[in-house]
């Protein structure tokens, strides 16, 4: 049964948030272009409660959660074990820098660390914080002035971080002068891949200008610190790196001296159906930034791990902040980690994410509207396009019918994430029920399946069932 999305009570907040939030007074404009264009209000709501699989907003609707805190509660919402020993943490601790949970944490990650070679650790709050610290440590340790980024990758909202960052030109809009000492290189999409190159091709491509035209024409190889990757590119739109490509970055970095700085924030402890997502490459970088799955989705804890040679004695490189490393989460990461050994979670993702791809094969052949299902293990993505593009205005985004699959999911019971890209993304609990997996896939190709069938779309564009949702 659909719902009727907002309901009193959450549309009750929204109304309220446009008087207290970044973008309150934008809503309402927005909005009313939105509706003039012919498209209809997506729906929202505002989490109620969460427990395990699922979420319930304020007017008691129930959702399966593909959301999932943005990929942050790996063992679902509300982890009873984690609470009970962040809580005990707060009992024994308060806050406090200087407490032995710090040193636990640290060596348990340590040796589960690709290939046990980054054994140093520095604690963070954030997966923001936590880039702008590995970033700051290899621009010291080699004593260089450049870092390299890719196109669509998102490394936090800091400002170091905003510069790193390559999501859209927009995101550095009067900022351009502060990122002077980031290049940032493309990178291989499968899809839309420029001069009718294959996508192997293309790899190549993306490799040669890092290994050749950056040092050629933009600055020497050896004014170059580091490049930093994510092994499944997230919110740019869940792209799955090929093999060939990370291990081309490992290769190039060898070659000239550059550190290879991976960030696990959204990809690791068992996102990607392994425990870290570079494993699929058979690569071990120089430092790896950790966050989001650590701490089990229940406190703040983030950090960067490095080899030896980097992070034991590098006196420039300066982090950490108030909160980094606290006791409660600490113990949030100690319990979370105690867990996934115990109950084989990585091993469970596994198994869901091989159930998702069967599930999914065939649907960017069966529809029209889905230009691509991208999966590496439950870091999953659906690409979307209109089938009469090329008739569509000139200011046509094909994220409009991603946003619209999203509310149709929305409305039936499935909460994922579509933000500015056409992609819905989705990040289900790695240990999620396997009755209430496969349910939440049904509902999505359901979804999938009103939008391919199409209904007349107000204004002067090609039909989308129900209409698009703007904003």
């Amino acid at each position: 049964m659909a719902y009727t999305l907002p309901g009193p009570l959450s549309r009750e907040k929204l109304q309220a948030g446009k008087g207290l939030f970044r973008h309150g007074l934008r809503y309402d404009r927005a909005a009313k272009t939105s509706a003039d264009r012919g498209f209809i209000p997506p729906a929202q709501m505002i989490v109620g409660r969460a427990e395990g699989d699922y979420v319930w907003d304020l007017d008691g609707n129930r959702y399966i959660d593909f959301q999932n805190g943005w990929a942050t509660n790996p063992l679902g919402n509300c982890h009873p074990e984690i609470i009970e020993a962040v809580h005990q943490a707060h009992l024994r601790y308060g806050y406090h820098w200087e407490h032995p949970l710090r040193f636990e944490l640290a060596e348990k990650l340590g040796e589960i660390m690709p290939g046990q070679q980054l054994p140093r650790f520095t604690f963070e709050v954030s997966g923001t914080e936590a880039v702008e610290s590995a970033v700051h440590m290899a621009l010291c340790y080699t004593q260089r002035r450049h870092i390299i980024s890719f196109t669509s990758s998102f490394h936090g909202e800091g400002l170091g971080t905003k510069m790193i960052s390559g999501y859209t030109s927009e995101n550095n809009v009067y900022m351009e002068p502060w990122g002077g000492g980031v290049i940032k290189a493309p990178y291989p999409y499968s899809q839309n891949i420029p001069a009718d190159m294959s996508p192997g091709q293309y790899v190549d491509y993306c490799l040669w200008y890092l290994e050749t035209h950056i040092p050629s024409y933009i600055t020497p190889a050896d004014n170059i610190a580091a490049i930093i990757v994510e092994p499944g590119l997230a919110e740019g739109g869940n792209w799955i790196p090929s093999p060939d490509f990370i291990q081309g970055i490992r290769r190039i970095c060898d070659k000239h001296g550059w550190l290879m700085i991976v960030d696990e924030v959204l990809t690791g402890l068992g996102r990607t159906g392994k425990l870290w997502g570079v494993e699929h490459y058979n690569v071990v970088p120089d430092i790896m930034v950790v966050g989001k799955n650590l701490s089990g989705g229940i406190e703040p804890c983030a950090g960067v791990a490095a080899r030896d040679k980097i992070l034991g004695d590098n006196p420039r490189a300066s982090a950490g902040s108030t909160f980094a490393g606290t006791p409660a989460g600490c113990a949030a990461g100690l319990k979370t980690l105690e867990i996934f050994q115990r109950d084989n979670i990585v091993a469970q993702a596994a198994s869901l994410a091989e159930l998702a791809e069967q599930r999914m094969a065939g649907w960017a052949e069966r529809y029209a509207i889905v230009s691509e299902v991208r999966c590496l293990g439950l870091l999953m993505g659906i690409s979307f396009t209109h089938p009469d593009r090329d008739q569509m205005a000139d200011d046509y985004d094909d994220s409009w019918v991603a946003r619209t699959v999203r509310n149709e999911m929305l409305i039936n019971g499935v909460w994922a994430i579509c933000d500015t890209e056409p992609t819905v993304r989705m990040y289900p609990a790695l240990n999620m029920d396997q009755q209430t997996f496969m349910q939440a896939l049904d509902i999505i190709e359901a979804a999938i399946q009103t939008v391919e069938k199409g209904a007349e779309l107000v204004g002067d564009y090609p039909p989308i069932p129900g209409g698009v949702t703007g904003f």
